[in-house]
């Protein structure tokens, strides 16, 4: 699958959280959708990397430095489902929507070698992607420079989360993973900071 295919499956994540967004789902019916999602995917996981599965699907989905590692789509489920139980629906939202949609613009504008780092301008894409996605959740019914400064601390979040990748055992944490609850965090604290 080429680079731009993945990006596009990246990005239909979207889907999850337009579900409460478009008023399909509760909130509550939303986490358990996610809870499905990501036992779904460790079952998929277990059956690839223990039984020995091996589908053509995950040859195009997965990259190389995953084969021996839990896949990226499945790190994704659990950064979207760690941001819907962490947080409430003004935080946890945007902050998956910073995964489905910024992610994938920084990934195509940038190295996709886990270990490389990000350019600066490619950053700043993702910063200025993940705020614009913010703001419409976090400004409503607040003064505008509320809605700003979390929008700012969740897009910062994200960005770091994308231009950082810890390594923990020689293992990389994939983004996937990180970008909704340290952009949550972000502007959970920021809420608390500025008010809202």
């Amino acid at each position: 699958m080429t680079e731009l295919g993945r990006r596009a499956v990246h990005a239909s994540g979207t889907g999850i959280p337009l579900l409460y967004v478009l008023d399909l789902v509760t909130w509550r019916g939303l986490r358990l959708f996610l809870v499905a999602c990501v036992a779904v995917a460790f079952l998929l996981e277990f059956l690839r990397l223990v039984v020995g599965l091996d589908h053509a699907v995950y040859d195009r989905l997965t990259r190389e430095y995953e084969a021996e590692n839990v896949a990226g789509y499945a790190l994704y489920m659990v950064g979207m489902a760690a941001a819907a139980f962490a947080f409430d629906p003004v935080v946890a939202v945007p902050a998956m929507l910073m995964l489905s949609i910024g992610d994938p613009v920084s990934g195509y504008l940038g190295s996709n070698d886990p270990t490389t780092a990000k350019e600066l301008g490619v950053l700043g894409v993702m910063f200025l992607v993940c705020f614009a996605l913010a703001v419409p959740f976090v400004t409503p019914g607040r003064p505008p420079l509320v809605g700003v400064a979390v929008a700012a601390a969740g897009a910062l979040g994200a960005t770091v989360a994308d231009g950082v990748k810890p390594v923990v055992r020689g293992y990389v944490i994939d983004d996937n993973l990180t970008i909704p609850p340290v952009a949550g965090v972000g502007m959970t604290v920021a809420f608390a900071l500025v008010g809202g």
